[in-house]
């Protein structure tokens, strides 16, 4: 691995995963990314950050097609459309907004309202909500009210975790590492992106399923997989601008190592959870057994760890290359 010289940054082509459950591609990718750029056209307001083009380097309906490897068409456009409002939304920080952590409150709040019923109407909406009110219309539809009530209480914990994160640039001080999964396992949004699993494969988990101790640390471990290899990818950019939340920081003090060194441990912690994944996942077949579940349910349970697997996979593959990372 070798060295910026100039930042003290982690520049390697190694940080890589092994993992026995490799990447697969939607072959519906190709129809999907130009219905995902006349989104972005409508919603053009969305973007303040950075140009078209300079988006499109990032191929996020690459990363659609590798994290939902089996949705249809249309559920893929939805997919690269809640991906592109992600990194779009997580991006208006890098500016003095991400500083002002009332500012912050008051902007997600209003998207909160929206998940609610009393968020503002449609003639009163901002760019950004008027994007997330049509994902959100799009992303419930055919689904059952209580993964409705579900998927709208982690998305408000996304949106809640920002304030959060605008005070700690303010600080400037690192987080422990407690306090910074507990804030990271907000803002990385994962919790909303597995309820998708659900909505873009078109079937939902019993609650016996969805809350079982193996799947619920089985979602924990494919949450914090991508937050940890993401920040070591993004190291560079993320100390450029004075973030804090970011695990590299944190595991280079925790060592007093270089950034090299703290980035090929967090790398290791990450192979440690993708092992773990793996241990647990072949769990599934006899928790299906002993809770008795019906051939549907079992297929269900089935379905969503393969989601889960192809989020740690697919998301790793992306980011290896994509040029929102590059430095």
């Amino acid at each position: 691995m070798t060295r910026d010289q100039n930042l003290g940054v982690p520049v390697s082509n190694a940080t890589t995963l092994d993992l026995p459950f490799p990447p697969r591609s939607n072959p519906n990718q190709a129809s999907v990314a130009q219905r995902h750029r006349d989104w972005l056209l409508r919603h053009e307001g969305l973007a303040v950050t950075i140009a078209l083009p300079a988006y499109e380097k990032w191929d996020v309906p690459r990363l659609a097609a590798f994290t939902s490897p089996d949705s249809a068409a249309d559920d893929l456009v939805l997919a690269a459309d809640l991906l592109g409002f992600y990194f779009l939304f997580d991006d208006r920080f890098d500016s003095d907004l991400g500083r002002s952590p009332a500012r912050v409150a008051e902007m997600c709040a209003r998207l909160t309202g929206l998940l609610h019923g009393n968020g503002p109407e449609p003639g009163a909406r901002t760019a950004v909500e008027q994007a997330f009110a049509d994902l959100w219309e799009r992303s419930v539809r055919g689904m059952s009210p209580r993964w409705l009530a579900r998927s709208a209480y982690n998305w408000e914990w996304y949106f809640a975790c920002h304030p959060a994160e605008a005070a700690g640039r303010l600080t400037g001080r690192l987080p422990d590492r407690e306090s910074y999964l507990a804030l990271r396992r907000g803002t990385a949004a994962m919790e909303t992106l597995f309820d998708m699993v659900e909505r873009l494969n078109r079937f939902e988990l019993p609650q016996e399923v969805l809350h079982h101790p193996a799947f619920r640390r089985m979602r924990q471990l494919a949450a914090d997989i991508p937050s940890f290899t993401n920040d070591v990818h993004s190291y560079a950019q993320e100390l450029a601008r004075g973030d804090v939340a970011n695990i590299v920081m944190i595991v280079r003090e925790e060592l007093g190592s270089t950034p090299d060194e703290a980035a090929v441990e967090v790398m290791r912690e990450a192979q440690t959870m993708v092992d773990r994944f793996v241990e647990l996942s072949s769990e599934v077949p006899e928790i299906c057994d002993l809770l008795g579940l019906a051939p549907a349910a079992r297929q269900a349970a089935c379905r969503y760890v393969d989601g889960l697997a192809a989020w740690i996979a697919g998301y790793h593959r992306w980011e290896i290359d994509t040029g929102r990372y590059a430095h």
